[in-house]
Formats: structure tokens, sequence, C-alpha cells
């Protein structure tokens, strides 16, 4: 499907709010910080979700296979190794969607879940992964050869986990990698500051003066790849929606969800109220459409409204940009190739997953202003300039660069 200027202008402008919120006075923040609290380590903070085709990774991929791929522990300083959390539960939920242009239920018919141990002398940690299907939970421990599920520590070869689930194989990697993101973000901030005429105009700086926020910074990774048969279970859904959380002890033997993240930039971006924030943390996407989320849908469309105004129109139909994406999920139609904003549903929800390199600031800067625009930060960066670039993608899964 085509997608018409005014749609990708009106779709993307959500995502340029991922790393600013355009309230004067308000306290900015993004889907890769939202802050330390004493019951929120960055362990279980979550940063993004990509969601792929595999052969679009690797061409020598099997068909049919997905990627999944968790990262948290935003801003992990370089050479030092970050563990998981022992006392939460790293989730993906999937939907198994039947209609690409139907709206999204937030029902989890499958769920990923990945429990840590305490690291041993070696700074390994098992792993123990539940998948939860149909009401019914199985756990699994061991791989194919019987050994513990495991993490890899730092500084050591990658631990390639094949794990036996309900008659598929599954291929798990948890530990520490660079963190693909890019984007330079002090000086989109004075973009927009001279956009709302709060500060001086100027432009992005060039590519051998810009500066990429998360160089040299890493993130804890949780990689999987799935079959997609095994996401079917027998029916033929070749549609799927996926979003993480993080869930926490609550004090009374259960857990609670903490943490949400579907795609980049919805519930730290358009809301800016701590309140309504923690609740949209807190709740399944099944409920972001009810009555009581109205408050919180409210205020996204302000934020929305505002984020409009950086190239000086305000004729994007808001209520209907949200509509198009809550609930928040990642879909992903996996019978097209994957790419972040290479194609809408009827809705103009995004239904082509998230790559590692996907340009998510580019894309949205060049949607706003109606013309190609760029940040002039690339994964790659500019020879010359140290303040950008990252290690190159590994060949083969888990395909993120080895840690700093």
């Amino acid at each position: 499907m085509k997608i018409s200027q005014k749609i990708r202008r009106a779709i993307l402008a959500i995502e340029v709010a991922f790393i600013v919120l355009l309230t004067p006075g308000m306290i900015t923040a993004s889907d890769h910080d939202d802050g330390e609290v004493d019951i929120k380590g960055r362990t279980i903070n979550l940063t993004d979700l990509y969601v792929f085709r595999e052969r679009e990774q690797n061409s020598s991929a099997a068909d049919g296979d997905l990627v999944f791929i968790m990262n948290s522990n935003p801003r992990s300083v370089a050479r030092y190794q970050y563990y998981f959390s022992t006392t939460a539960l790293y989730q993906f939920h999937i939907t198994q969607v039947a209609d690409v242009n139907s709206t999204p239920t937030g029902r989890a018919d499958i769920i990923l879940r990945f429990a840590f141990s305490p690291p041993n002398s070696k700074g390994m940690q098992a792993v123990a992964l539940t998948v939860i299907r149909g009401g019914s939970a199985t756990t699994t421990k061991t791989t194919v050869n019987g050994g513990l599920i495991a993490s890899t520590p730092l500084n050591s070869n990658t631990v390639l986990n094949t794990v036996p689930v309900n008659g598929s194989n599954l291929t798990v990697f948890a530990g520490l990698r660079e963190d693909p993101f890019f984007f330079d973000v002090e000086q989109f901030f004075r973009v927009r500051s001279g956009a709302l005429g709060t500060g001086s105009r100027v432009a992005f700086k060039p590519a051998n003066q810009a500066l990429d926020f998360a160089k040299g910074y890493n993130v804890n990774t949780i990689a999987v790849r799935v079959p997609r048969a095994f996401l079917q279970a027998g029916n033929r859904a070749t549609t799927f929606d996926v979003w993480s959380t993080i869930s926490i002890r609550d004090g009374a033997g259960g857990f609670k969800q903490f943490e949400r993240l579907g795609r980049p930039g919805i519930n730290e971006a358009l809301i800016v109220t701590p309140d309504f924030l923690e609740a949209f943390n807190n709740i399944p996407p099944r409920l972001d459409l009810s009555p009581a989320a109205a408050p919180v849908r409210q205020e996204a469309v302000a934020t929305l409204n505002a984020v409009d105004l950086l190239d000086g129109s305000d004729n994007v139909d808001a209520n209907a940009i949200a509509r198009a994406f809550l609930p928040d999920v990642m879909r992903i139609d996996t019978t097209r190739a994957s790419g972040y904003a290479s194609a809408t549903n009827s809705q103009g929800s995004l239904i082509g997953g998230r790559l590692l390199l996907d340009d998510v600031v580019d894309i949205t800067l060049g949607a706003l202003v109606g013309s190609p625009a760029s940040d002039n930060v690339s994964y790659n960066g500019t020879p010359g300039n140290p303040a950008q670039g990252h290690k190159p993608l590994e060949s083969s899964f888990p395909y993120l660069a080895l840690p700093n």
C-alpha cells in the first residue's frame, strides 16, 4: 500500500514525540530513560521493542522465522556487567490477528515469559521460559541438549539456547548488547525550541558535528527466534500484534505489571501527567480504549496537536490518529517485507514491525516537514565524527552489536 504524504505526516507525528514533550515547563522523557526511582531500577526499565521477519536481517534465515527483541536497562555504561532482575518477569505478548485491518484487541493469545536466577560466579544467569497459551502454562528450563537455558556473561562467547516448546524449537539469547538506537537528542531540543518560538531558530547540525546520544551505551537484550508455525498454533494467522511488559512482585505473593511498551514513543511521549503514565504502564492494551482510560487518551491527543505545530500546520485529525495507534501494540504482517512505516492498513496503523536499523527519527522528521529531513545521525555514523557511529551488527542471531 502506498502511504500518502498526509497520512505519513499524521501517523508518524507520534514518533517525533518519543524523545520530547512539547508542553512548556513539562519534564521531558523518552522510552530510553524515564528515570530511576527507588522501586524502578534501570534493569526493569523498557527501552525498545523490535519485531521482524528474520529474512530481512539475514537472507539465509529459514522462511517463516520471526525475531522478537526486548531491550531494557537504558544507558548502561561500557565494560560493566548488568544483570536481569531476579524478582521481575520479562514478557512478550502476542495476538493472532485474523484481519490486518482489524482494531487490535490487546488480547494475549500467547505469552513468552522469562524469569532469571541470580548470577553464578561466572556472571551467568539461568533462565526459565514459560509459554502461556490457551490458559495453559508450560515452563522450560533446559535446552534440547539438556543444559540450563543461560544468559551470556560479559566478555564471553555468545550463548544461544535452543529451547523445545510445544513441538517447536525456539532460540533464546539474553545478555548485554550495544544499544542500536541513534538520535541527536540535544539538537532536536534546540530545533523544537526555535520552532515553538521559545528559543533561537536553528537547524540540525551537519553530519560531521551531529551527536548520537546512544553512542557508547549498552542495553540488556532478550531476543527470541520464533517459527511462525509456533505462533499460529494450528490456525492460519499471518499477522500478529506484539507488545512487551515487565512485572514485579506485588507484595502479596503475585506479580503486577510495571512497564509496557509496544510502538516507540506512545506512552512516555504522549502522556505527560505522571499518574496517567503510571496508569498506562499498569494496564493491558485491551483497556487503552476503555471509558476509564479516556482522560489518558485526551492527554495523548493534546500532545499530538502540540507536535503538529512543529511545521506550522494544524490539519491532522488527532483523534483519528490516536485511534490508529491505540491499543498500543506493534503489528507485523508476515506476508510482506518487514520495515518500520513500510506500509499501513486501512486504519492508518503501521503493520511492518520494526527492524534494527530502521531510522525512526529521519522517517518522522521527513513526514512532519513534508520533505526529506534528517538529524544527520545514522547507525554507522559519519567518517571523521567520533560523536556518532555504532559497531556493525552481527551477521547472525541475535544480530545486535557486541556490547561496549
